[in-house]
């Protein structure tokens, strides 16, 4: 089981990635420990297990290969990145059978995923 993902962003935007993680997808932001709050970012709780760190870093460029990839109500999560103005890019069904999928950008631009489930293994 993975515990946390950690995406960056540059100093100062936390508020978009609140607006992202919380206000687009409704994960609930978790209190960092007071020493790490002092370097400023966010932590979100995500649904069904894990957390999404968001750490700042100097020099920030968005990753835009790189990415987490969360197993999701694909369909729900779509309908909301899409009506907050951000991108759904559907994936070719035919690159991994069987597993709906969607590339978007949180709110500095990183690459997200987000998938169904492909149901028992």
């Amino acid at each position: 089981m993975i515990h946390h993902v950690q995406v960056a962003c540059p100093a100062g935007t936390e508020d978009a990635q609140r607006a992202f993680y919380t206000g687009v997808l409704g994960w609930a932001e978790l209190p960092k420990p007071p020493l790490l709050a002092a370097r400023g970012g966010c932590w979100f709780a995500v649904p069904g297990g894990g957390e999404v760190h968001v750490g700042v870093e100097a020099g920030f460029r968005p990753a835009r290969k790189a990415h987490p990839a969360f197993v999701v109500d694909v369909t729900r999560v779509a309908e909301a990145v899409a009506a907050a103005g951000h991108p759904v890019v559907w994936a070719d069904p035919a690159e991994i059978p069987g597993r709906l999928r969607f590339h978007t950008f949180d709110g500095v631009g990183n690459r997200i995923e987000f998938l169904a489930d492909a149901g028992p293994v």
